[in-house]
């Protein structure tokens, strides 16, 4: 894969140059270009920002050295990739859509991505309406909250699909038992996970872990997994799909949602499921053995 990351900071990315990433690109599996936005300015000072129309605080970066760049970075590419390649276009603000798991195994099976990080009130939006009709231009937000620029988001999802290409992790294993992966763990956080020794400092690692009990370990952090989703993000359990839930998952949910009943007997569903749902729960199919 090829990443191109134009910044007014590239050097905010030497992170990259280590651990998987680093390995990664070592091994030619990641190409990632750094361009400093400030090569396409033609005034002395490299003036990249403008105070927004409209009036108001803050400053806003410049269409023109936006356009620029990026045309330069995509016909560079092409002399690489060849005539017909075009790179999805990615820029980080807190108003875009939610950068989530599924949307980094989207931008895994891309060829090449191009990042476009702001600083200040972010880039003159004409930039992405016009490439939004050249390519395809994402406006993608890493969380709830605001940074003092969009590299710290593009480190965040560049390891997050980094870490997704195929030769980038020693067991692609892992890859499926993320948090939130497609499949048994979607829309689901992972459980608690152990190492030696059995007991430390008084705490033992859970018993069924060390019984070498395939089937009842899966079905133990598969329990887990429901457990810790419904006490920290119960709203993603009320994504999850009624009919994969087994008779067991059921019951965990239940028994979560008595215990919150006896410690807040006026509180809402913590899933936030109707309570038709949860008569669902109980009438559905056993998919899974004991």
């Amino acid at each position: 894969m090829r990443v191109d990351i134009i910044s007014i900071f590239p050097e905010y990315f030497a992170p990259l140059d280590v651990s998987l990433m680093g390995k990664a690109r070592e091994r030619g599996i990641l190409d990632i270009h750094l361009h400093q936005l400030r090569d396409w300015t033609h005034d002395v000072h490299k003036t990249v920002d403008d105070t927004p129309y409209g009036g108001g605080p803050g400053m806003v970066m410049k269409p023109e050295v936006w356009g620029e760049a990026v045309d330069a970075v995509i016909e560079g590419g092409r002399a690489a990739r060849g005539a017909d390649a075009l790179p999805r276009l990615v820029v980080p603000t807190p108003s875009g859509r939610p950068f989530t798991q599924e949307v980094a195994l989207e931008y895994a099976e891309e060829p090449w991505l191009l990042f476009a990080p702001a600083r200040y009130e972010g880039i003159d939006s004409r930039v992405v309406a016009e490439y939004g009709e050249r390519l395809r231009a994402d406006e993608v937000s890493i969380g709830d909250y605001v940074l003092a620029g969009g590299e710290a988001a593009v480190l965040v999802m560049v390891e997050a699909v980094g870490r997704l290409l195929p030769g980038v992790l020693g067991n692609a294993r892992s890859v499926a038992d993320d948090s939130f992966a497609p499949g048994a763990m979607a829309n689901l956080l992972e459980g608690p996970v152990y190492t030696k020794p059995p007991v430390w400092r008084g705490h033992e690692v859970p018993e069924v872990l060390l019984s070498g009990h395939h089937g009842r370990i899966a079905r133990w952090r598969r329990d887990e997994a429901l457990r810790r989703t419904l006490d920290r993000r119960p709203e993603l359990v009320a994504r999850l799909d009624r009919d994969g839930l087994d008779k067991h998952d059921r019951r965990v949910i239940e028994e979560f949602e008595e215990r919150v009943d006896e410690r807040r007997p006026a509180a809402a569903s913590p899933t936030g499921f109707p309570p038709e749902v949860h008569s669902a729960f109980r009438a559905g199919p056993e998919d899974m053995a004991d």
